[in-house]
């Protein structure tokens, strides 16, 4: 038997760390090559982690909530085949291989993408299994050191004073994991609750988000006492129910990849945006028509799909606004092509997705495309490619409430366009005053390389495509 180390591999795309969401095994469970180990979030999606190696999880590196950093261990594996041995201690190379050891070639390994076998046996899942009345086998108790001193029992009360023993407590039936979501096992996290002691009301036992929140209620402690000289607050008047007057929220994944993103791109790229106000009665109506039209059975149409199409279309006659600053090279790179970035708000917090070569689709396949994005987005299954590569990005404020607004560039774009809320105002239409269905387009863009008089003539043509679809005619 041998120990086996398992590192954080390298992700790609500069990403250097992971959270991890949760396990899937325990210590001394048996695994076989590529299954699940557990799920670990990144700055760009949650991805499943499985196992380079079969055999017995010696030891997990980390409880759920820690951030490893790419190369550090996860996870050790007991392996059957080469000589017994411990793990190397730390800034001590391993002892080298016996001779005529000829060590097997192994391809690099990503996260979610399995692993290199080494043996010839097919992967297989194994359900956990624990020992009737003991510990289960997978528990984390630690098995005693031969090295540990024994401990003189405890004095014995005579037999007169002694109580019958009590019935030991049903093991917990623990046979499997408890099915989640991601955001829900994150939030679960967050709360410091055991998924395992929450009754699940979803379809076969799933755990769902009012569980978790149903399973704290009861727990929830009492309000802290009110600060010297202020007015005691009543219980349950703390801001969206929370338990407490404060709590700290580690800054991890998406929320830390956004933040430094966000940074990045204010005090790097000098930024300015120009608005629009345009009736767009007259893509409204275009949408009626699409949506009885059956070749459009099926699929959501919304003012978005018209205004990315739009941008799409206004790219063609105003292309800088989708070039890129190369500061490390001193170039402008131009992108003959369209990866459209969606700003996508989720329970893991901001991510924009983009639809590769979107200059390519139809508007029907634009839709589609649009619909199967959002989704995986708020389901927490965006890929990291789906995140990387934009060209240049659409935030729907809109879809809030909200008028509008002056988007902050996704880092590396050179432009953002903002689409508001579609209103019914007073609005001048054919020399008198009409209620006209009416919205607020701005367009942030990169001063480096986009002139004001370059971006306002390309708001300019998405505002004229939306206010009357046939001018397309005329761009083409």
């Amino acid at each position: 038997m041998a120990i086996k180390v398992f590192t954080l591999p390298d992700l790609g795309e500069g990403l250097t760390e992971s959270d991890i969401v949760g396990w899937r095994v325990a210590e001394g469970d048996s695994v076989a090559l590529n299954q699940v180990l557990g799920e670990v979030e990144t700055a760009k999606a949650v991805v499943e982690l499985p196992s380079p190696f079969a055999g017995v999880v010696r030891k997990l590196h980390g409880a759920p909530g820690t951030t490893v950093r790419v190369g550090e261990p996860i996870v050790s594996f007991e392996v059957a085949g080469e000589a017994a041995g411990d793990e190397p201690a730390a800034g001590r190379p391993a002892a080298p291989p016996a001779a005529g050891y000829v060590r097997p070639e192994r391809e690099a390994n990503l996260v979610g993408y399995g692993a290199a076998a080494e043996t010839g046996e097919r992967p297989v899942r194994r359900r956990r299994t624990f020992d009737g009345g003991g510990p289960a086998a997978g528990s984390a108790e630690p098995a005693a050191s031969p090295a540990a001193q024994p401990v003189p029992p405890a004095p014995q009360a005579p037999p007169a004073a002694q109580a019958p023993p009590a019935p030991p407590a049903p093991a917990p039936d623990l046979g499997t994991r408890p099915r989640s979501t991601p955001p829900v096992r994150k939030l679960a996290r967050d709360l410091g609750v055991d998924l395992a002691q929450v009754p699940g009301s979803g379809s076969n036992g799933l755990v769902t988000r009012a569980d978790v929140e149903g399973y704290t209620a009861p727990r929830a402690p009492s309000a802290p006492p009110a600060p010297a000289g202020a007015e005691a607050v009543p219980a349950g008047r703390w801001l969206a129910g929370a338990a407490e007057r404060e709590a700290r929220i580690p800054i991890q994944g998406v929320r830390k990849a956004t933040a430094a993103a966000m940074v990045a791109s204010a005090f790097t790229a000098p930024q300015a945006t120009v608005f629009l106000t345009v009736d767009a009665t007259a893509s409204m109506d275009l949408l009626e028509k699409l949506r009885a039209d059956h070749a459009f059975a099926g699929l959501r149409l919304t003012p978005l799909v018209l205004a990315a199409k739009a941008l799409c279309l206004a790219l063609e006659r105003n292309p800088a606004l989708n070039w890129r600053w190369d500061t490390e090279h001193g170039q402008i790179v131009q992108q003959n092509y369209v990866n459209l970035g969606i700003a996508t708000a989720s329970e893991r917090g901001l991510t924009v997705p983009n639809i590769k070569d979107a200059h390519t689709l139809d508007l029907r396949s634009l839709a589609a495309a649009l619909a199967d994005l959002v989704e995986t987005a708020r389901a927490a299954r965006t890929t990291p490619q789906q995140l990387t590569g934009g060209t240049i990005s659409i935030t729907n404020v809109g879809v809030l409430g909200v008028d509008a607004g002056t988007p902050i560039l996704n880092p590396g774009e050179a432009a953002i366009l903002a689409i508001g809320a579609v209103r019914r105002l007073p609005w001048e239409y054919r020399g008198t005053v009409a209620l006209r269905q009416v919205l607020t387009l701005g367009l942030t863009f990169d001063h480096r390389l986009v002139d004001g008089a370059q971006a306002s003539a390309c708001l300019a043509d998405v505002g004229a495509i939306l206010a009357d679809p046939g001018m397309v005619l005329t761009m083409v």
